[in-house]
């Protein structure tokens, strides 16, 4: 042990001075009135204070650790003082604990057999004098001394500014535990905060610590005014700037949104705070009350003057003023915001219908079955659909049609089935928050199940659009909201408008709402449907396949936005504008393929058919399409869809020109020409279409486009070859949107060369439907190892392939 002396030089003197200076300060009733009324011997404390706090040492916060322990009882005898001789002390090393109460030892013998309460160390300082131990604090307790040794002066250091700082919170934690006067509790919050800023402590505690025991204060006093309440949030405004306040601070801060919405605390304290729990939170499911937070300081915007331009301004200030928002989190918490304020609109809908605790009752702790108020009666308001009458419903033939010009090699075929029509919507249901439509009579459930051909008694539940979907009244089904919740809905809504307006937020906006994550309520509400329909229009519009691709279900099974915002879908308060733009976009992309057409025609061949006898020249091309790829089997509906096609302009020269590319088709096909053909390097699309409009191909099987400048479009021109077994693509401009048409069409495809072409997962991956390749070379190209593998364990045929150069080799 070192007893040597060594810590007496002026810098040791003038941290000691520092120390004693910063342990004087007063707690509550010892300070002075005004804040700027400081007491004189104050002014050089709180300077150095500041001095220390922005360029002195920096330490973590120990909560345990290793130190020698020494206890100097005070001398009263000639004996005691000849004991306490530093000739004569004794050492003990202790692992020491930093509790919240007092200093523990995990070996309770000797010096510190008790524990060593911070109430009863009446100072706390470092020693100057001459002589003394090196690296030792004292703490002065009653009847004597605790002397502790640390192995270096940064440890000594962080031993006591630890211990300061345990000492000095238990303090506070006591002082405000009973609060007497507000005015001198809040300049004691002011101090609490001041110490929690300069602590030359770095620790996340450091500055939650505070925030913990303000929340705890403000929560047993609820009977404050509300200046008590915005002098509080100013005071404690400095901490907030980086670290989210805890849930019991939440509450108070939603509580003062509520009721003082217009208050400036709102804009000038809560709006850093906000921002920065969007920028920095990565899981609202962890501390809820912060999503909570969050939404209630949204709504008070909204009260506000200017009502959604704050709004608008607030979510424009979260994106920045780039064409890229700098934060990735932003997005995705505020969307989490959104669908919980959605939700809590239709709360009381939803716990109608499957009794379960409200979101206030959890907040309650009510959530027991007997704590709960009996459920609310269910009852289905629907009005019995009205029978259409018969000149609503027209045979294709009957109904008014231009006039065509004259075709004799394509004559017009009268069609005996009627056209399906959209169905009629009977006057709209209102179903008040006492009575809700939520629950399904068993006679509809029997309906589903014959719709979809099960028992009509089975336990499965229904999926979402099967349970709206049960009569056309439900398609118009109105619920009425009280005031409040409409503006939330409304206010909510427009927020999910303006994040669908930027094109950086689009793609991940799409993504997550592509399960449709709203209640089945929201979905059944005609107000928030057409406040959403912006949004899918939005998507509709994107030319991006990440972005439009979302319209579609997430999985097989379950519908997608396409299918609710279709004519006869839920959503769908048009003629079918939406839904053409949708077709549109999609089929734009990379989804011209037959399992989207056969989708189509299983499931909206009568919206189409509508919409193209109307003259929409989206669906027009899609009914051709269904003709050229054999798409229809039924010998009537073809010859319907035929006759819709001849019954407009447009349709009728598109169908002409169906007529006039099956008969190159059957020239192209018919048997004789080449087995093998190579087409000369920088041939394009155009040369390859020229070359096979030229003769009879239907003998080609070897066909090598190596080194051109063909595209994904030249696929239009190879599904035609009916007897093609190797392709060769080897270094051109061929893509995704092609290979997956390959992949329909050709089936007997054997070789297949991608080498350096700008393929990708998305394209490979349709070639596991070709089971009859057995040579396959993606060289140089974006292929994954997980792709690879699914490849190869779903073609059986695959012998030779080549991956170099590729994530998978």
């Amino acid at each position: 042990m070192d007893y040597n002396s060594g810590g007496g030089g002026p810098n040791e003197l003038h941290n000691n001075q520092f120390y004693q200076c910063e342990e004087s300060k007063p707690l509550l009733g010892e300070m002075s009135e005004g804040n700027n009324n400081t007491k004189l011997g104050a002014g050089p404390c709180r300077r150095s204070l500041h001095h220390c706090s922005s360029s002195g040492m920096r330490y973590k916060l120990l909560h345990e650790g290793d130190i020698q322990v020494c206890v100097v009882k005070h001398p009263r005898t000639f004996l005691s003082k000849l004991l306490t001789s530093k000739y004569l002390r004794r050492w003990e090393p202790h692992h020491l604990t930093l509790t919240d109460s007092g200093l523990s030892s995990a070996t309770p013998t000797g010096y510190m057999e008790t524990t060593l309460s911070y109430s009863s160390i009446e100072d706390l300082q470092l020693l100057s004098w001459d002589n003394a131990p090196k690296y030792c604090i004292q703490l002065s307790i009653p009847g004597g001394t605790i002397l502790l040794q640390a192995a270096n002066s940064y440890l000594r250091d962080q031993w006591f500014h630890s211990l300061q700082w345990k000492k000095k919170i238990y303090k506070y934690r006591k002082v405000l535990n009973n609060p007497s006067r507000w005015d001198v509790v809040l300049k004691e919050i002011r101090a609490l905060v001041d110490m929690a800023l300069t602590s030359p402590l770095q620790d996340e505690s450091i500055h939650q610590a505070p925030l913990h025991i303000i929340s705890t204060l403000l929560a047993e006093n609820s009977n404050l005014s509300a200046q008590d309440h915005e002098n509080i949030i100013v005071a404690i405004a400095p901490l907030l700037e980086n670290n989210h306040p805890p849930p019991d601070l939440c509450e108070f801060f939603c509580k003062h949104c509520r009721e003082r919405p217009r208050s400036m605390v709102v804009i000038e304290v809560f709006t850093p705070v906000v921002q920065r729990i969007l920028k920095h939170n990565m899981d609202f499911g962890k501390c809820p009350r912060l999503r909570l937070f969050t939404q209630e300081y949204i709504l008070a915007l909204n009260e506000l003057n200017g009502g959604m331009e704050v709004v608008k301004k607030f979510i424009h200030s979260m994106h920045g003023p780039t064409g890229q928002c700098p934060h990735p989190r932003v997005l995705p918490n505020l969307v989490a915001v959104c669908l919980a304020a959605i939700y809590s609109c239709y709360e009381e809908f939803i716990n109608s219908r499957d009794n379960s605790p409200s979101l206030k009752e959890i907040r309650n702790g009510c959530q027991q079955q007997n704590d709960r108020k009996p459920p609310m009666p269910l009852r289905l308001l629907r009005p019995e659909p009205p029978t259409p009458p018969p000149s609503t419903i027209l045979p294709l033939s009957s109904a008014p049609q231009p006039s065509p010009p004259a075709n004799p090699a394509t004559p017009s075929i009268p069609i005996s089935s009627p056209t399906p029509c959209l169905p009629l919507s009977p006057p709209p249901s209102i179903v008040n928050s006492s009575e809700i439509l939520v629950e399904l009579e068993r006679n509809n459930n029997t309906t589903n199940a014959k719709r979809k051909g099960g028992p009509a008694g089975g336990d499965s539940e229904p999926n979402l659009i099967d349970c709206l979907l049960v009569s056309p009244a439900v398609n118009t089904l109105s619920i009425q909201l009280p005031a409040q919740a409409d503006r939330v809905l409304g206010c909510f809504a427009l927020i999910l408008k303006m994040l669908s307006d930027y094109d950086d937020w689009r793609p991940a906006l799409a993504s997550l709402l592509q399960p449709i994550p709203f209640p089945k309520e929201a979905l059944a509400h005609a107000k928030f449907t057409k406040e959403l329909k912006y949004v899918i229009q939005r998507f509709a519009e994107d030319p991006r396949q990440e972005v439009h691709s979302c319209l579609l279900s997430v999985r097989s099974g379950k519908d997608g936005w396409f299918q609710l915002y279709s004519p006869g879908g839920v959503a769908c308060d048009d003629d079918g504008e939406l839904f053409a733009s949708m077709v549109h976009i999609l089929m734009g992309s990379c989804y011209k393929t037959k399992k989207f057409l056969l989708s189509l025609a299983e499931n909206k061949l009568g919206p189409c058919m509508l919409l193209a006898l109307r003259g929409n020249q989206t669906m027009v091309e899609i009914l051709c399409l269904m003709l050229e790829y054999n798409i229809i089997e039924n010998k009537d509906t073809q010859l319907q869809i035929i006759s819709t096609l001849q019954s407009t302009q447009v349709g009728f020269r598109m169908y002409e020109q169906l007529c006039d590319r099956q008969r190159e088709l059957k020239e192209l096909q018919r048997k004789g020409g080449p087995t093998r053909l190579t087409l000369p390097s920088k041939s394009t699309d155009a040369d390859l279409a020229r070359l096979l409009s030229s003769g009879s191909f239907g003998n080609l099987e070897n066909l090598s486009l190596a080194f051109t400048n063909v595209t994904s479009a030249c696929a239009e021109q190879l599904i035609k070859l009916p007897s093609l077994k190797q392709l060769n693509l080897w270094s051109t401009q061929f893509g995704d949107a092609g290979l997956r048409l390959l992949s329909e069409h050709l089936a007997c495809l054997q070789v297949l060369n991608l080498c350096e072409t700008p393929v990708t997962d998305a394209g490979l991956l349709a070639l596991s439907s070709m089971k009859s390749l057995c040579s396959l070379n993606m060289n140089s190209t974006k292929l994954t190892a997980d792709t690879y593998e699914d490849l190869k364990a779903k073609l059986p045929n695959l012998k030779d392939v080549d991956v170099r150069y590729t994530e998978a080799w």
